[in-house]
């Protein structure tokens, strides 16, 4: 059974407990699902109740046993942040039960097993009640990478970046070309766009923030990954 702990640390494992942390005017809930150790997330709406889900990357059961307890009948759309298949593993049968649009970017689009009722485009919006979350393009990890990003009602940025930055580097890529791709667009869009508090929540493992580390952008830069 799936159970949600209250106390968030930001630190979930495969088939524990998911964590909720509670923002102002909106709750994430984050989980780890499958081998890979995938984080699933749901982003609802303190004010109206209604939801994203972002990644169905695994344990179908688990995802819709989750939205069930916690978000009944209140997601509105279901998001994928790329095409590598550890993301969308239970996305055909979590996009059949829920019966609810989905949506990625344009050039990974074609690589998922459903079809985006959706498709997306860097600086796009996704509105969820009275929510919204802004499309960030992140080219490296894949063509079609992508974050979200919501800014609570406090003033602080959560950003939800899939493979495209995790802490201490960004995510793996194939060639020095795709690497200094995916560098600068995470330095441009994400660092020098975002203060310091801004809380990066990655495809797996735990949470970060920007300020923890922009310092090191010259050394990854210079390492190479």
């Amino acid at each position: 059974m799936v159970t949600v702990a209250r106390q968030y640390t930001g630190h979930v494992s495969a088939g524990g407990d998911a964590q909720q942390r509670d923002v102002p005017g909106a709750r994430i809930v984050k989980m780890s699902v499958g081998p890979m150790d995938n984080n699933t997330y749901l982003v609802q709406s303190a004010t109206t109740g209604t939801a994203v889900l972002i990644d169905a990357a695994n344990d179908a059961e688990r995802i819709i046993e989750l939205t069930t307890i916690e978000t009944p009948g209140q997601i509105e759309q279901l998001v994928t942040t790329h095409r590598h298949p550890d993301h969308w593993q239970a996305l055909t049968e979590v996009t059949k039960s829920l019966d609810v649009p989905t949506a990625a970017h344009t050039l990974d689009a074609d690589h998922l097993p459903v079809r985006p009722d959706r498709l997306l485009e860097d600086g796009d919006t996704i509105e969820v009640g009275d929510l919204v979350l802004h499309v960030i393009h992140l080219r490296g990890h894949t063509p079609g990478s992508i974050a979200l990003a919501l800014t609570d009602n406090a003033g602080h940025t959560h950003l939800f970046t899939g493979d495209s930055l995790f802490p201490g580097g960004v995510g793996k890529t194939h060639s020095p070309a795709d690497f200094d791709t995916l560098l600068t667009d995470v330095s441009t869009k994400l660092f020098d766009r975002y203060p310091d508090d801004t809380v990066v929540y990655p495809g797996h493992g735990d949470d970060t923030t920007l300020g923890a580390d922009r310092a090191n952008l010259p050394e990854w830069r210079a390492r190479g990954w």
